[in-house]
């Protein structure tokens, strides 16, 4: 029998709603901790590097993450996610996070990264209401960011001028020391991680090739989201390094809770009342749906807690094939005055249908 996969947040040892920096900083805790150069043979904490690395790979990864929240492992069974082939693959995918502590892993990579790289996405909160849901709608979204500079392409060079390769680290970004064991790696002194000197730094952004600004962009949110959904932007993430590409801008869905409809997945449930009468003998009544008021049967002989439904009236599915359906929980009201005509007549109608009623008495109804 396979043994069931363990959760990623229990294998890093975070919360669920642990945000991106708490996650990264658990898994760089466990990779120290089992990393195979501290652990030589040791199979077991071998095995424990690759699981603490998958885990990292899915929750680090925003898209991924969210997937995982709303399927589990069943969101990586074909593919898309999850696993390494070996230790060197986790090397060649995390050394940004290796490299200032093991300086003989990944230093390729840290050589690479002195180069043009990808802006970090960004997660935008996007609150609606739940008959925006129904109809989808466009929303403008304002946000401030890092944004590649446009008088130096993101080079941090004043135009007409380039950078230089730093001598003391010849462009890696780090310098390498031994101490016993294995080496570290620490930040070059001499360019401060960035691999090239900048002798004529671009006067608008001050040679750091990002300046600060303001954003504002409009969404088509569709129809059938829900809480939760994520919607990916491309490109409106955060500006790239050294004239690399932007990243994505995630659209977090909220939905605000509405006093007159609860929503359970594409159904929809609404209250309507009725008075005692309406319920035995039955009535056409009016009530309010997304679209406006429309009627409405209420069958004889209803019961409260019965349910009324509305095909086609409720949220309209994300994937375009239908809509679910509006109900309407039924409350009959029992009035706790009755005239002296009224108990008159139920009190003929008890005596026909043979039940025993208490007596009258006077100023109980009035």
């Amino acid at each position: 029998m396979r043994e069931p996969q363990q959760d990623y947040y229990e294998i890093l040892g975070v919360e669920k709603t642990a945000d991106q920096d708490t996650i990264k900083k658990a898994y760089r805790k466990l990779a120290m901790q089992f990393h195979p150069d501290k652990n030589p043979g040791d199979k077991e904490a071998e095995e424990k590097f690759k699981k603490a690395a998958t885990a990292y790979e899915i929750l680090g990864n925003t898209e991924k993450r969210a997937k995982y929240d709303r399927f589990g492992h069943a969101a990586f069974q074909q593919g898309g996610g999850g696993g390494f082939h070996d230790v060197e693959d986790i090397f060649s995918s995390f050394s940004d996070i290796f490299g200032d502590f093991f300086g003989g892993r990944g230093q390729s990579r840290a050589r690479r990264g002195t180069g043009p790289a990808r802006g970090s996405d960004l997660r935008y909160i996007c609150e609606i209401e739940l008959k925006e849901v129904i109809v989808g709608l466009e929303r403008d979204l304002e946000f401030d960011t890092e944004d590649s500079c446009k008088e130096c392409d993101g080079s941090g060079a004043e135009k007409g001028s380039q950078s230089e390769t730093c001598p003391t680290c010849r462009g890696a970004g780090q310098v390498v020391a031994s101490q016993g064991f294995f080496s570290v790696a620490t930040t070059c002194p001499t360019c401060h991680g960035g691999g090239r000197i900048i002798r004529n730094p671009c006067k608008h952004c001050q040679g750091k090739g990002r300046v600060r600004a303001s954003r504002k962009i409009r969404v088509n949110i569709p129809a059938g989201v829900d809480n939760g959904t994520q919607l990916r932007v491309t490109g409106e993430g955060e500006g790239g390094h050294r004239g690399g590409p932007p990243g994505d801008l995630y659209v977090e869905i909220r939905v605000r809770e509405d006093e007159r409809f609860e929503r359970h997945g594409l159904d929809v449930l609404s209250r309507a009342e009725v008075s005692y009468l309406q319920a035995l003998l039955g009535a056409e009544i009016e009530v309010e749906t997304f679209e406006g008021k429309e009627k409405i049967t209420v069958p004889t002989g209803t019961n409260s807690g019965d349910r009324i439904r509305l095909e086609k009236k409720g949220v309209p599915s994300l994937r375009g094939n239908g809509r679910g359906s509006l109900y309407y929980e039924v409350s009959v009201a029992i009035p706790k005055k009755l005239s002296k005509e009224e108990e008159k007549l139920l009190r003929e109608i008890a005596k026909v249908r043979g039940e025993d009623v208490l007596p009258g008495k006077k100023g109980l109804f009035r």
